[in-house]
């Protein structure tokens, strides 16, 4: 029987924690604070005059991308992510999101590579520009956070290969998502559209 001395294990004044949340936090700051702001209000126009949102893209950015889209849906856009079972297809008068921090990612490239195929505009927000993805799609924001590509380019970070990128485009995508809600949106008919079957 394995037997573990719990006494042993550092509490929570020996792992720093405040220390650690500022310390992530001040590097986002410091990411955020040089966005490209004409990038961002051309994809806000885009996701306003879109008939569909679609949003792709793998792993963690999976997760954080699948809570943009939701949020866009309590907003009221017609947001789909794809790979779902209902997912519809894509047209020309849609939009596709992705975000991939490598843009390299093959299942969110062959994502791009099938709107482009019908003429829906596309949007990648990406860690790294000088990628597959980058030099497809047609408009882009770009978080230069940590990535798995571990570049020299990349911004110094106290955290784990792509947490930085992960952590900015969350905080990216909750800004565009409040800016929505705030001054394009009837603030009055978010809730109704909330799940009530979980």
């Amino acid at each position: 029987m394995l037997l573990i001395d719990v006494s042993a294990r550092p509490g929570p004044e020996d792992l720093k924690i405040r220390e650690k949340l500022e310390a992530i936090l001040e590097e986002n700051r410091r990411l955020l604070q040089d966005l490209d702001k004409d990038a961002i209000d051309a994809c806000v126009r885009r996701i306003l005059t879109a008939r569909k949102v679609f949003c792709s893209a793998q792993g963690r950015s999976g997760f954080i991308l699948r809570c943009f889209c939701m949020r866009l849906m309590h907003l009221g856009s017609k947001a789909h992510f794809c790979g779902e079972t209902v997912t519809p297809a894509l047209e020309r008068e849609d939009l596709l999101i992705v975000l991939s921090g490598s843009g390299e990612t093959p299942s969110t490239l062959e994502a791009v590579k099938s709107a482009k195929e019908r003429g829906t505009y596309t949007i990648g927000i990406l860690g790294n520009l000088d990628s597959s993805i980058g030099s497809l799609v047609d408009g882009s924001i770009h978080l230069p956070g940590t990535t798995k590509l571990c570049k020299e380019s990349e911004p110094q970070s106290v955290q784990m290969s792509g947490s930085l990128f992960e952590q900015a485009s969350f905080f990216l995508m909750e800004a565009i998502v409040l800016a929505l809600y705030q001054d394009s949106i009837d603030m009055d008919s978010v809730s109704p559209r909330h799940a009530v079957v979980e």
